[in-house]
This record gives C-alpha cells, structure tokens and sequence, in this order.
C-alpha cells in the first residue's frame, strides 16, 4: 500500500489511471468489463490500472464468481490531503507576504 505522496501521485499522474479512480469513487462499484466500456482502453490495460491502484492502496476489488468487483477507497487519499494541507499554508504566508510588499510599494 502507497503510505507517501510521492507514491500516490505517481499513481495518480496517469489520467486514464486518475479517472478510473474518479469513476469508482463518483459510480461506485464497478467491474472490469464496466470500467473498460467508459475507458477508452483495452481491457487488459484497465486490469493494468486497476491493479496499480490496488497497489497503491486507492481500489479494492471483491471476487464474485468468475467476476471481480472493485470499488474506490478515497480514505487512502489522506497522505495528498495532508500534503496539500501544508502547501496551503506555505502559499498563504507567501501570498500575504508578497500583498504586504505591494502595499508598501504602493505608499
């Protein structure tokens, strides 16, 4: 399981990755056959995909007799929230410094 930004955004940085992610996460779940229709893609990638989310901790998958559920597991995305969480107060304090300077260019 991906415990680190950096891995999660490896992950996510495949867009056909990110919006199999977003389908499972906005549909619900899904099996292989369903997620390729939307894909764009071959069946054999979306099952590429599918497992290096599950890799990464973002998908679960469910066997149902010879067909595999798999649904999205947004919880695994706290690591990049709390990465941006940070980020945001670095821009913050960068941002009300830089408006700080203007206002002194400014008089």
């Amino acid at each position: 399981m991906a415990d680190t930004p950096d891995a999660l955004f490896r992950t996510l940085a495949d867009p056909t990755r990110r919006a199999i992610f977003e389908r499972l996460c906005r549909d619900g779940e899904q099996t292989v056959g369903a997620l390729t229709g939307a894909a764009g893609v071959s069946q054999p990638a979306v099952s590429k995909h599918l497992g290096v989310l599950k890799q990464a901790g973002l998908v679960r998958d469910r066997p149902e007799g010879r067909r595999i559920h798999y649904s999205a597991r947004p919880g695994a995305l706290v690591p990049l929230i709390d990465w941006t969480r940070r980020m945001e107060g670095f821009w913050e304090a960068r941002l009300d410094g830089l408006e700080d300077l203007l206002k002194r260019m400014d008089q």
